[in-house]
């Protein structure tokens, strides 16, 4: 079971020059757009479209999908498709006939009855793409067509009264847009407020509401990736002002897995048309981006249609920067009052580009933070007066070793946007706080180093919450840039009232839910020396890496004693033990990061397991990646620990190390002070799916800007 993440499916195909992409234009049909492209077809009798192969009255079946590069038809007898030579095909609807235009037959399933057969279209001139956008217009129009690619929203009931009021309040400090309906009629208007005092809505409508009649009234609201739909049954029009009590019920609608966001103005996009390269290239406007997806403003005459796969769209930024990337039409509009059509898209960066595509769109989507780059000076202030130091009774001297490589990678984290993000949030005091997430496994990204500097910036307008919720939201968004992101982790301090509600709590209740998708529970977090040796012989004990079978029975071990989170967050399946493929990742930008397992036997039986991990110094003040954990591999296994402690101590000291964490997820025993371990704090260890990221950030809305009182934040 893992989590999810809709980039992963995207094709990687890479154009190594602009030559070699214009090279391939016009593409072939079958690349060009998707064989489920175009528009979804339901109309009976005289709003039907019919296919003809062969001769214009060689009528096969009714079309139920069509655009210029592929139809779809349902046969209305037998149809013989062996036939691989191109065929003169005919679309016939509202008394208009097209053809011939050159198909073939494709993947049909022949050997049942009644099945959907598929043909190909084959060099459409640019005057018959427009005849059959025309006429899928004209069925549009009758209400006959629908994308044939349309994603259905995922609904959830929502019946807590305090998460209800803390939702809403979370609207109303954003100043979020929302419909109102009621018998057919609609008017646009903004929650302004929730009156505490009088437990009421306060709305603002842009058109007057007083003539409407009485309740009941729905209204559809924006949160931060959802939409919220509600009844009233009560509420009081005045004009343009109208009051309701809180509902009873919210009913959530999740429509996007990345938030998408206003573009900056002047950002357009070029392109060339894959089917009809006569088009010239196009410039058009950008609506609204986000990681995976924009909307540009485009005409009627570019022919665009869903499933059309541009190649090559060229991004360019109002400071100069063109940014390289693949897409593909999901949506097209009908023609506004404006004459212009609005096209959405799905993107995703060509690699050469995709560091500069994370940070464009990072710092459009959250313009209140900034990068660590911008903010270095007085990074470490914020550390120092947020009390960060002194957790795990620490000082501020013992990190003082670790200064320089932190700065050195606060710095290095905005050049890789694929492996960190160290997020600041600025006011004219410096840096207010800082938020850091981290790619550390696989599929894995690691929030951690949250640290806020106490008392508030002079700034007019600033509510409570906001600063911590601008933080996550840039740190917890980020990793959906990455497309084998699926789960996160963390080691939080549950004592902190702000981590309790922002990871404890959510962690709780949705392991409570569903153990799949997320995963919480105390561990012990202890500190290892490196000089500090026990001495002893550990006679009968021999230690060294794992061999391959013993991988196989150490992952065998922890599958059967741990939550399927926890195995493929952490890389303990059998094909990622070795953590190669993240490793790799780290040593392509010159990083640090390696995992050994070593074992411990006695007369050639393994007994039991350390797994050692090592991360670039300088990447958390408290050098989180630097671990340690421990497995039985029989019942005999705690007995070789304090030998495994020694002999990690050898395998990080030869690596420079100092001291490094055990993990200890047992209740310690008397191995620990035989070891020489030292005690630690008690954090929480905390991972989700990626699958709930658009749900975790509605949450961190409720909680910050959702509630009173500004969060105090300290964190590991």
């Amino acid at each position: 079971m893992e989590g999810g993440n809709p980039l992963s499916d995207r094709r990687s195909v890479e154009f190594r020059s602009r030559d070699a992409l214009f090279n391939v234009i016009p593409l072939p049909p079958a690349e060009a757009a998707l064989d489920d492209s175009g528009y979804s077809l339901h109309g009976t009798d005289a709003d039907a479209i019919t296919c003809c192969v062969g001769t214009p009255d060689g009528a096969i079946g009714v079309v139920t999908r069509l655009s210029p590069t592929v139809v779809w038809v349902m046969p209305t007898g037998e149809v013989d498709t062996s036939d691989a030579r191109g065929l003169p095909i005919y679309l016939s609807g509202c008394g208009v006939t097209l053809g011939p235009i050159r198909g073939a037959y494709i993947r049909t399933d022949a050997e049942t009855a009644g099945s959907p057969v598929g043909l190909q279209l084959v060099n459409v001139s640019l005057e018959q793409g427009r005849q059959i956008l025309a006429l899928l217009a004209d069925a549009l129009k009758r209400g006959v067509a629908e994308p044939a690619a349309s994603a259905l929203p995922v609904q959830d009931t929502i019946d807590e009264a305090e998460r209800i009021r803390a939702i809403l309040l979370a609207i109303s400090t954003a100043g979020n847009k929302g419909v109102l309906r009621r018998m057919g009629r609609t008017v646009r208007l903004v929650l302004e407020r929730y009156n505490a005092e009088t437990e009421q809505l306060e709305w603002h409508a842009e058109d007057p509401v007083a003539d409407w009649g009485e309740a009941p009234y729905d209204i559809d609201v924006i949160g931060h990736n959802s939409a919220y739909r509600m009844r009233l049954e009560a509420g009081a029009p005045d004009g343009q002002r109208f009051t309701s009590p809180l509902p009873d019920v919210l009913f959530r609608i999740r429509h996007r897995w990345h938030r998408r966001t206003p573009a900056p103005a002047g950002v357009r996009v070029t392109f060339h048309h894959p089917l009809w390269r006569e088009q010239g290239e196009m410039e058009r406007a950008v609506v609204d981006l986000s990681f995976s997806g924009m909307c540009i403003r485009c005409r009627p005459e570019d022919l665009l249609f869903p499933g059309l796969l541009p190649p090559l769209l060229e991004l360019h930024t109002p400071d100069g920067q063109s940014i390289s990337l693949r897409g593909e039409i999901r949506y097209v509009t009908s023609t506004r009052a404006d004459g212009a059509v609005l096209c959405g898209l799905s993107v995703s960066p060509y690699s050469s580009d995709e560091a500069r595509w994370v940070r464009f769109v990072s710092q459009t989507t959250n313009p209140n933070t900034c990068t660590s780059d911008v903010q270095e000076e007085g990074l470490w202030d914020v550390f120092t007066l947020s009390g960060f130091f002194s957790l795990a009774n620490k000082s501020s001297q013992e990190f003082d070793a670790l200064k320089q490589a932190f700065s050195h990678m606060a710095k290095r984290a905005a050049e890789v946007p694929q492996l960190f993000c160290q997020a600041v949030w600025p006011s004219e005091r410096g840096p207010e706080a800082t938020l850091s997430i981290m790619k550390s496994y696989r599929h894995t990204w690691m929030g951690h180093q949250v640290a806020k500097r106490p008392g508030k910036p002079a700034l007019k307008g600033l509510e409570p919450g906001r600063i911590m919720h601008d933080l996550y939201v840039r740190c917890f968004e980020h990793p959906q840039s990455d497309p084998d992101f699926r789960w996160a982790v963390a080691y939080v301090e549950g004592l902190n009232p702000w981590i309790a509600r922002a990871h404890v709590r959510y962690g709780e209740r949705h392991m409570a839910a569903n153990p799949e998708l997320a995963f919480t529970r105390k561990i012990h977090m202890m500190d290892v020396y490196t000089h500090e040796q026990t001495g002893r012989l550990h006679e009968g004990i021999t230690i060294s890496p794992a061999t391959s079978a013993e991988l196989t029975l150490l992952t065998d071990h922890i599958a059967h004693s741990r939550p399927s989170c926890y195995v493929e967050a952490l890389d303990f399946t059998r094909d990622r033990i070795d953590m190669r493929a993240v490793q790799g990742q780290w040593n392509t930008f010159g990083l640090e990061r390696e995992r050994e397992v070593l074992i411990a036997r006695r007369n050639g039986v393994a007994l039991g397991a350390a797994v050692l991990e090592l991360g670039q110094p300088g990447t958390n003040l408290y050098s989180l990646l630097d671990m340690a954990r421990l497995f039985p591999l029989s019942d005999a296994g705690p007995s070789t620990y304090v030998a495994l402690v020694d002999a990690a101590r050898r395998w990080y000291a030869a690596r420079h190390r100092r001291s490094f964490h055990y993990l200890c997820e047992d209740d310690g025993g008397q191995y620990v002070q035989d070891a020489g371990i030292h005690a630690g704090p008690d954090p929480y260890m905390w991972i989700i799916s990626a699958k709930l990221i658009p749900d975790y950030l509605e949450h961190i809305s409720e909680v910050s800007i959702g509630r009173r009182s500004a969060p105090n934040s300290r964190q590991g």
